[in-house]
């Protein structure tokens, strides 16, 4: 398993220090910061094209680099992007007690919980009724 980036917890550990919603807004801004990176790279992109019409060869040969490079960032931060919003929502979609059908009143069930187990054991705040959320998050993001 690839190492965690240190700026998005795991949803296990979210709702523990800070609780559902607040990891799942977290989540939102960090993907939508992606989203803006990515934006970001495309126009320098743009702009390293630009410049590459009139410039000496050694310029072109940076552009060229500053192409590939504001690309490869680019790409990156759009993947990073939809990896983050989806996996916000589908955990969303599990948040819904079935019992009381609250959203978002989680409490993780500490006695159960066993990191890397593909699911997170959580009970309703306002019913007790626990339930586990699928979280095959193994892909290091």
């Amino acid at each position: 398993m690839a190492a965690r980036n240190p700026l998005n917890r795991s949803l296990a550990d979210g709702i523990r220090r800070v609780g559902f919603r607040k990891w799942y807004e977290r989540e939102l801004l960090s993907s939508h910061a992606h989203m803006l990176l990515a934006l970001l790279s495309v126009v320098a992109l743009l702009a390293s094209l630009e410049a590459i019409g009139g410039a000496t060869s050694g310029e072109r040969f940076m552009n060229v680099g500053f192409v590939v490079l504001c690309g490869a960032i680019a790409l990156w931060a759009l993947r990073r992007y939809l990896y983050l919003l989806m996996h916000a929502e589908e955990m969303a979609n599990q948040a819904n007690c079935p019992q009381c059908k609250s959203y978002g009143q989680l409490q993780l069930i500490e006695a159960q919980h066993r990191p890397n187990a593909g699911w997170v054991p959580v009970c309703c705040k306002r019913c007790g009724f626990n339930w586990k959320l699928d979280d095959d998050d193994d892909s290091g993001a």
